[in-house]
């Protein structure tokens, strides 16, 4: 990973598992608590792709691991949370536009749902039985729920973030080549023009100007003679 994607992730994902424990999980809410590490995860695999995906939830998830007050056995969440960023990643648009909010909001729904099915399952393998105590159908619902609302508050925030520190041409311009090409999209959309093309086009209307310039130039010449 880059430079600067290893520290925007990290600060990301420290920020988050802050505000997780120190807020969050003082709520008292019924069922699961808010995983606000989780939507962050999700929105930088959105953006770095699956590769990323996974080395970021692996990090998010160790640093769950190991900081305070977690009782549970090290490496269990960094795998839930791993799995779940290569999975996101996998969805992660060519063009980096999201045509409608359907799409993050189900791998949101089924990143909740999957991460608390794969958290208990890991756990029943180490002995937990923790979430057969608390019922797991309700684990379920509290969790897709609560990360559901909390999405739309995180996940675009955290994708613009990290397009930001990309130079992605989709929040600032980037090479010049790629913003070429959206600049002609905008022209062509907005005015109608067809930049570079042989009707109307600026690239056009250049040609056009050699062209008359070079007859003015020989007809001079002939005149000379």
């Amino acid at each position: 990973m880059r430079v600067n994607r290893i520290l925007l992730s990290s600060a990301l994902v420290v920020v988050a598992l802050v505000l997780q424990v120190s807020v969050l999980a003082r709520l008292h809410l019924p069922g699961a608590v808010p995983d606000l590490l989780l939507l962050t995860v999700l929105g930088l695999a959105m953006v770095y792709g699956h590769v990323g995906g996974a080395l970021v939830g692996f990090g998010a998830g160790l640093l769950a691991d190991l900081a305070p007050p977690a009782d549970h056995a090290a490496g269990r969440y960094a795998l839930v949370l791993c799995v779940t960023g290569y999975f996101a990643g996998l969805i992660r648009p060519e063009n980096g536009r999201l045509k409608s909010a359907t799409g993050p909001m189900a791998v949101v729904v089924a990143a909740a749902v999957g991460s608390t099915l794969l958290y208990a399952g890991v756990g029943a393998l180490v002995g937990d039985t923790a979430a057969r105590h608390v019922g797991l159908p309700g684990l379920l619902f509290s969790a897709a729920l609560y990360d559901l609302l909390l999405a739309p508050f995180v996940v675009p925030g955290v994708m613009w973030l990290a397009r930001r520190a990309d130079n992605d041409p989709l929040t600032e311009t980037g090479s010049a080549a790629k913003a070429g090409d959206i600049s002609s999209g905008w022209l062509s959309s907005g005015t109608g023009l067809r930049v570079g093309g042989r009707r109307g086009g600026i690239g056009a209307l250049k040609a056009k100007a050699r062209t008359r310039s070079a007859r003015v130039g020989r007809i001079k010449g002939v005149k000379r003679l």
